[in-house]
């Protein structure tokens, strides 16, 4: 009997993070470029070495799935030069090899985790959730910034112990600018997190859905630096 290559959880949580996918099976490339897409992330998929390292040094990502049987660059020689360039960029390996030697060679190589197929979309999804918080100093898996608390595994919002109704674009976008509280995000920074390769951006888009998280939240929640970015204060962060 052929053997499912992933399953999808019974109820998906999500990880709305930017992924880059690297995957040269059409068939399994194409699924993890849905799922992923369903579970709320942005995603954009490569099928080669080379065309995923030239992505990633012109693209900000949020995690890497990264297959190792790759052609024209293998995906470990993919890794060790992302590594050599000093790119902390988070990366699981997902692969068919499964032996103990091929896991020791992924993670020494620098991989942040590894999991063999056929796996569980639910567990990927997690997985992915726990690397992104690793590498930004975030072991808790809640973001709360002043009275604001997110919960990115259940996708919920709260504003003074209120649920908050928010869009999956605004969402996205609270998410971004309180895991980098204290920091200043342009609105290309911003329009990488929220959108993929080929998707149309209006001129003013990050504009409304700031707005809107101000109408939602508290107006002075999200600072403005004009011609510069956007940015939640640190000494909101709690």
């Amino acid at each position: 009997m052929e053997r499912t290559l992933f399953a999808f959880p019974a109820a998906a949580e999500e990880t709305h993070v930017r992924v880059l996918v690297v995957e040269d099976d059409p068939l399994l490339g194409d699924a993890l470029h849905a799922g992923l897409r369903e579970l709320g992330n942005v995603v954009d998929w490569v099928r080669d070495g080379v065309a995923a390292a030239g992505a990633l040094e012109v693209e900000s990502y949020d995690a890497v799935v990264l297959d190792l049987g790759l052609p024209r660059l293998s995906g470990l020689d993919m890794l060790q030069r992302l590594r050599a360039r000093e790119d902390r960029t988070p990366v699981l390996i997902l692969t068919a090899r499964d032996t103990v030697s091929d896991r020791i060679k992924g993670l020494d190589a620098g991989a942040d985790d590894y999991l063999i197929k056929p796996f569980d979309m639910g567990e990927l999804a997690a997985r992915l959730r726990a690397i992104v918080r690793r590498r930004a100093g975030q072991p808790a898996p809640l973001l709360r910034v002043g009275a604001c608390l997110l919960d990115p595994a259940a996708r919920t919002v709260t504003f003074q112990d209120k649920p908050v109704d928010l869009s999956a674009r605004e969402f996205t976008l609270l998410e971004a600018l309180m895991r980098n509280a204290g920091r200043v995000l342009t609105r290309a920074q911003l329009e990488q997190a929220l959108y993929a390769w080929g998707e149309e951006v209006e001129s003013n888009a990050i504009e409304v859905h700031v707005h809107h998280l101000r109408r939602k939240l508290a107006p002075a929640l999200i600072q403005t630096l004009r011609g510069v970015g956007y940015l939640i204060p640190r000494d909101e962060a709690a």
